[in-house]
C-alpha cells in the first residue's frame, strides 16, 4: 500500500510570508497550506549561478530557523516540456541536444499530462498522436549472445591517431607540452584528441580509472590508455551508432556497460547494451531493451550499477541484469497507487524515485531502497505533495536535493538507513554543487562529495575565491569551510581517509591545483598534491564540459561533451603526475 505522502513544517522551508508558523510534528513535518513548501526561495542572479543574500532573512526557515538562501543562489533551470525529471524524446539529429548520461524518465515531472492525455484517449509525443488502449504485453529485453549487436575493435597500430608506440596524439608527449615546465609543477604524462563528431555535437561520457588503464567513451568508440604513458592498452572499441548511456561506476571486478542507439531516425531508441571489461578491453554479453508497457519507453534509459546488479530505467520503470551474464533478474515497474518508477541511483545502495497518484489530490514522488539482487523495497520514503527530487547527492548515507514545483524553493534532506529524516540543510551559502546544464540526470551533480557524517558542496563563486563548506550530516548545520587557495574555484572530487580532496580550477595563465583537506580536528587548510603547469593552463582551463578524476596520484581532465567542430581538433583527455 502507497504511504501518504508527508508534509513539511508549515513555519519552516518556506513557509508563506505573513503567515505565523506551526509547530513541527515529526518527520518531515505537519501539514501546510498547498502554497509555497518546505524549502529555501531561491533569487534571480546574474551568471550561471550567481549569488547574494536571501532578500527576507526574517523569514522562518526549517523548524524555526532563520530562512537561509538556496544552494544555487539563483533561479533554478525552469524545466522542459517533460519536466525536471525526463528525457525529451530525442529530436532530429542536426539539431540534438546533449543528452544526459543517466536517464530520468520523458513523462516525469509532468505525469498529471500524461494521465489527463490517457483519460482522453490521445497522447501528442514528439508531434504524433498515440491511441491511448489498456494494459498491453509486457515486453522483456532479451539477453542475447556476445557479439549482436557487433561491437567492432580496432588495434591500436590500425589507429593513425594512436599508432600504438607513442607516437599518436598523446603518448611522450608529442606536442611538447612540457616544454618550459618548471619546478614543483606537474608534468604531462599524455595528451589525448577526440575522435570525428557530427557537426550537431556527440556525448563523451564516463571515465573509468583503473591501476593500468584510462577508460574513456567519446561519440562511438570506447578507448583506453596506459595511465603512465598514455600508449592504447587495448584496441579501440567501436560501436555502430553512438553511444547514448554508460553506468558512470565500474563494478569491483572492473566491468561497465555502455548503451548505444539502434539507429539515425528520429524514432531511434536507447536500447542496445553492451558489457565490456575495463582491464582487458573484451566484450560480454549483449542484450536488447524492449519498450515497457504503454508510455514506458527505452527512447532514453539510465545505467547504474549496485554490487552485481545493472539496473537499466526505463521511462516508468526499470530492468536488472545480472552484471557478469546479462541474466534479467526482475522488473522493477509501477506498484501502489499508481506509482511509476522514473529514475535509479546506484553505487553502494540502490534507489528509484517514483511518481504516485499522478493528477490526484495525493500526487507525490516517493524513493524506496531496494535490495539490487532480488528487487525487494527496503524502504519506501514519501516526499510531500508539490516537491520533486531532482538529485541524488548520495546513496550511502541517502542525501536528496529537492525543489517544489515554481522551482523557487529547495531542500537538502539525508535520511537515516530506514528512510527517515535524519537532518535538512540550514545553511547561508550560495552552492554550486556542478550539476550540468540539463537538469535530468539523478546522479549528475559532480562537484558533491559526501562521507559517513558530512556533505562537502562549493559555494558559488562571485569575485575572487570560492570556499568549500562542510555540513553535518546529524544536524544540517555548518561545521565548517575552507577557502580557495587561488582566485579560481575550489570543488569537492571525493572524501576518504580523513581527507577531503579538492580540484581547483585552472586559470588562462595558471594551471590548476589538487589539494586535500583534513576533515577532522581544528585545522582544515589545503596542503597542495599537484600543481598543473602553466604552460598547459589554456588547454586545462578550456575543458568546459568535463569529468576530474585524482587517482595514485595522477590528475585526469576529459571533456563529456564534443561540439563537432571540424575546423580544429578537439581535446578529449589530458593525464598529469609527478
Amino acid at each position: 500500500m502507497t504511504q501518504p505522502p508527508e508534509q513539511p513544517p508549515s513555519g519552516g522551508y518556506g513557509a508563506p510570508p505573513n503567515q505565523p508558523p506551526q509547530p513541527p510534528s515529526g518527520g518531515f513535518g505537519a501539514p501546510v497550506p498547498p502554497t509555497p513548501g518546505y524549502g529555501y526561495p531561491q533569487q534571480q542572479q546574474p551568471g550561471p549561478y550567481g549569488s547574494g543574500p536571501y532578500g527576507h532573512p526574517q523569514q522562518p526557515g526549517p523548524y524555526g530557523q532563520p530562512q537561509q538562501p538556496g544552494p544555487y543562489g539563483q533561479q533554478p533551470q525552469q524545466p522542459g516540456p517533460y519536466g525536471g525529471h525526463g528525457y525529451p524524446p530525442p529530436p532530429p539529429p542536426q539539431f540534438a541536444p546533449p543528452q544526459p548520461p543517466s536517464g530520468r524518465g520523458p513523462f516525469k515531472g509532468r505525469p498529471a499530462l500524461l494521465i489527463a492525455a490517457a483519460v482522453a484517449g490521445l497522447l501528442v509525443v514528439g508531434g504524433t498522436v498515440w491511441a491511448v488502449t489498456g494494459g498491453g504485453d509486457d515486453k522483456k529485453p532479451v539477453a542475447e549472445k556476445s557479439g549482436s549487436p557487433t561491437a567492432t575493435g580496432t588495434s591500436g597500430a590500425d589507429d593513425p591517431a594512436n599508432p600504438g608506440d607513442g607516437s599518436g596524439d598523446g603518448g611522450k608527449d608529442p606536442e611538447n607540452l612540457n616544454e618550459g615546465r618548471k619546478s614543483g609543477e606537474a608534468k604531462v604524462l599524455w595528451y589525448k584528441e577526440a575522435p570525428d563528431a557530427p557537426g550537431s555535437g556527440a556525448d563523451a561520457p564516463g571515465m573509468w580509472i583503473t591501476g593500468r588503464t584510462a577508460v574513456k567513451a567519446a561519440y562511438k568508440e570506447v578507448v583506453a590508455y596506459n595511465v603512465g604513458d598514455g600508449n592504447p592498452t587495448w584496441p579501440t572499441i567501436t560501436f555502430p551508432q553512438k553511444i547514448c548511456a554508460v553506468t558512470p561506476e565500474k563494478s569491483a571486478d572492473g566491468k561497465i556497460v555502455v548503451a548505444y542507439m539502434s539507429g539515425v531516425s528520429d524514432s531511434a531508441k536507447c536500447n542496445h547494451l553492451q558489457q565490456l571489461d575495463l582491464n582487458t578491453g573484451a566484450k560480454g554479453w549483449t542484450a536488447t531493451v524492449a519498450d515497457g508497457d504503454l508510455f514506458d519507453s527505452a527512447l532514453s534509459i539510465g545505467l547504474t550499477v549496485t554490487g552485481k546488479t545493472l539496473m537499466v530505467g526505463r521511462s516508468q520503470s526499470g530492468v536488472a541484469y545480472d552484471l557478469a551474464t546479462g541474466k534479467q533478474l526482475y522488473e522493477k515497474k509501477k506498484y501502489g497507487a499508481a506509482c511509476f518508477p522514473s529514475a535509479f541511483a546506484g553505487g553502494s545502495k540502490l534507489l528509484v524515485v517514483s511518481s504516485c497518484g499522478a493528477g490526484s489530490a495525493t500526487e507525490h514522488d516517493e524513493v524506496q531502497e531496494l535490495d539490487p539482487a532480488t528487487g525487494r523495497t527496503k524502504w519506501t520514503k514519501a516526499i510531500p505533495k508539490g516537491w520533486t527530487v531532482s538529485h541524488v547527492y548520495s546513496v550511502d548515507p541517502v542525501v536528496l536535493y529537492m525543489t517544489d514545483s515554481d522551482d523557487k524553493h529547495w531542500n537538502i534532506s539525508t535520511l537515516k538507513s530506514d528512510g527517515s529524516v535524519r537532518s535538512q540543510v540550514d545553511s547561508k551559502a550560495s552552492f554550486a554543487p556542478g550539476c550540468g546544464t540539463f537538469d535530468d540526470d539523478l546522479q549528475g551533480c559532480a562537484d558533491v562529495a559526501v562521507d559517513a557524517n558530512t556533505l562537502y558542496l562549493p559555494t558559488a563563486a562571485t569575485t575572487g575565491p570560492n570556499q568549500i563548506v562542510a555540513i553535518d550530516l546529524a544536524t544540517g548545520k555548518e561545521k565548517w569551510r575552507v577557502k580557495s587557495p587561488a582566485d579560481e574555484s575550489m570543488l569537492p572530487v571525493r572524501a576518504e581517509g580523513g581527507k577531503l580532496i579538492a580540484y581547483v580550477e585552472a586559470a588562462y595563465d595558471a594551471g590548476g591545483q589538487v589539494v586535500s583537506v583534513p576533515t577532522t580536528g581544528s585545522s582544515h587548510t589545503t596542503t597542495k598534491l599537484l600543481q598543473m603547469p602553466a604552460g598547459t593552463a589554456r588547454i586545462e582551463s578550456s575543458f568546459f564540459s568535463r569529468d576530474v578524476d585524482y587517482v595514485d596520484g595522477r590528475f585526469y581532465i576529459s571533456s563529456t561533451r564534443l561540439n563537432g567542430n571540424d575546423d580544429t581538433k578537439e581535446k578529449l583527455m589530458l593525464a598529469y603526475g609527478k
